[in-house]
C-alpha cells in the first residue's frame, strides 16, 4: 500500500523558518519517501505505507520537541501496489 501525507507545523513565522519547520523538513527529506514537496505553507510526501508512517511518527515527535504548538496532517491511501 502507498500513502500520501500532507502536513503543516505551527506557529508560522513569515520572516524566518522556525526550528520546528526546519526539523520537519529534515525528517521528511531524510526518510525513504517518493515525491517529497516541501513548501512554505504546506508539505507533501508519498511512499510505501511503512516508510510514511515511520516518517510521520518522527515528524510529530521531533517537531513538537523543536517547539511546534500545532501540527496538522492528513494521510491518504493512494495505491495498493506495495
Amino acid at each position: 500500500m502507498r500513502l500520501k501525507v500532507e502536513f503543516t507545523t505551527e506557529p508560522f513565522d513569515l520572516e524566518e523558518a522556525p526550528a520546528h519547520a526546519l526539523v520537519a523538513r529534515e525528517v521528511i527529506e531524510a526518510a525513504d519517501l517518493d515525491a517529497v514537496d516541501v513548501g512554505p505553507f504546506g508539505n507533501t510526501a508519498e511512499g510505501a505505507a511503512d516508510a510514511v508512517l515511520a516518517a510521520v511518527d518522527a515528524l510529530l515527535r521531533k517537531s513538537l520537541g523543536a517547539g511546534a504548538t500545532r501540527i496538522s496532517l492528513q494521510v491518504n491511501v493512494v495505491g495498493e501496489g506495495e
